[in-house]
């Protein structure tokens, strides 16, 4: 029976996805309600619960990738290994991906390197890569080409037409022994063989035979924008249950020079009072995202009368009931939130207290709208002895 240590999984994302377009690099684009990558790492991590999993990111993505694990529940997040940085090109990627399992006390004896763009592995794709890099040694999961396939020269005229059965379309995750793709690797860094597109033309290169093994037809790479689409229709045709949840929330002014909001200190002549640091908005967002999943809220989980929450940052309860949505395999698919108030003056803070919300549960800023107003000085936020929040909570469940 193969050990723990016996698999690992290499996950390449240190690229910049140019065909994605512009913005964010393409592992990191929203998909879903949460990072491309974050999808990939997800679903290895389901297929592959034996495997220890090494991502390889660009030296520029560590805040990138933080927010990325932020949107697996902390469980699982926990079973990734720190991760290690790219380099120029592809090959010098997975070349410090591979370097860096070697150092470990104990090296795994198979290796699948998969693109971290490709986030649909599922078991059956799995079990078929380590019974081929087994079986073989080298291998690759390919489909067959359904098209008929044309060879052009640079003016756009063909100039043949390959015979079409002994043509494959490969995939990822391909699949070594370990010991065999590392020396291959180093191989040609040494002797500075740069222009070898993927691990199966670096093995072929050091004098491997390399087999095929069958690939999935649903094992999409995610390349372009219209990719980024199709995928995301393809997670939320699995996520049909759409609920909405409810919070609100009040605590009082007291002494102090700041209050929190969203999990940031906002300046101020007054601070919030509470069992915990009062922040009136999370634990408003809190209990939406605790209603909409039917579990409870914020007193049932983190009861005042317990002293181990007293002072304590109430982004600890709102990444909680993050974390509870995503243990449910669902997504937040959007918060708004209003803060009633007649100062401090929400405005100037309204785009930091979005991007501090969006980073503790997981998702894309997009999905945050935060509002202010105030009571036109009628009650007890109008006559400034208080704050209160309101907060809507859209969740997608699997049904």
């Amino acid at each position: 029976m193969m050990k723990d240590y016996d698999l690992a999984i290499l996950v390449v994302a240190a690229g910049r996805g140019s065909r994605a377009g512009e913005g964010l690099p393409k592992q990191y684009r929203p998909l879903a309600g949460r990072p491309l990558l974050a999808h990939t790492l997800s679903a290895l991590l389901d297929v592959a619960s034996d495997a220890r999993i090494l991502t390889v990111i660009h030296p520029d993505d560590h805040d990138l990738y933080e927010n990325c694990l932020a949107s697996l529940d902390k469980e699982r997040a926990d079973r990734i290994m720190l991760p290690v940085h790219g380099g120029a090109t592809r090959q010098d990627s997975v070349r410090a991906g591979l370097e860096a399992l070697a150092g470990e006390k104990a090296p795994p004896h198979i290796v699948l390197i998969q693109d971290g763009a490709r986030p649909f592995p599922n078991e059956g794709l799995i079990a078929r890569a380590r019974a081929a890099a087994l079986d073989h040694g080298a291998a690759v999961p390919a489909l067959l080409v359904i098209d008929t396939i044309k060879e052009v020269n640079e003016s756009g005229r063909i100039v043949a037409t390959p015979a079409r059965a002994a043509l494959r379309a490969v995939q990822t995750p391909q699949a070594f022994r370990f010991d065999l793709i590392l020396a291959a690797h180093r191989k040609a860094a040494e002797a500075n063989e740069n222009g070898l597109t993927d691990d199966a033309a670096i093995a072929e290169w050091a004098g491997h035979a390399v087999h095929v093994f069958e690939g999935e037809i649903d094992n999409m790479k995610v390349t372009s924008a219209e990719d980024l689409a199709v995928a995301e229709r393809r997670f939320l045709k699995d996520l049909p249950d759409v609920r909405i949840g409810q919070g609100y929330d009040v605590h009082a002014f007291g002494p102090g020079d700041h209050v929190w909001l969203g999990g940031l200190k906002i300046p101020h002549d007054h601070a919030l009072v509470g069992h915990s640091d009062a922040d009136v908005l999370a634990h408003a967002i809190t209990d939406a995202l605790l209603g909409a999943i039917g579990d409870g809220d914020i007193g049932s989980h983190f009861p005042p009368s317990d002293p181990k929450w007293k002072g304590a940052a109430s982004e600890i309860f709102l990444a909680a009931a993050a974390e509870a949505v995503r243990a449910r395999g669902g997504m937040i698919a959007h918060i708004d939130a209003t803060i009633v108030c007649e100062r401090p003056k929400i405005g100037p803070h309204r785009d930091a207290i979005r991007e501090s919300i969006a980073k503790i549960v997981g998702i894309s800023l997009d999905r945050v709208a935060i509002k202010a107003t105030t009571s036109e000085r009628l009650g007890f936020t109008g006559r400034e002895e208080g704050m209160a929040s309101m907060a809507l909570a859209t969740v997608r469940l699997p049904l």
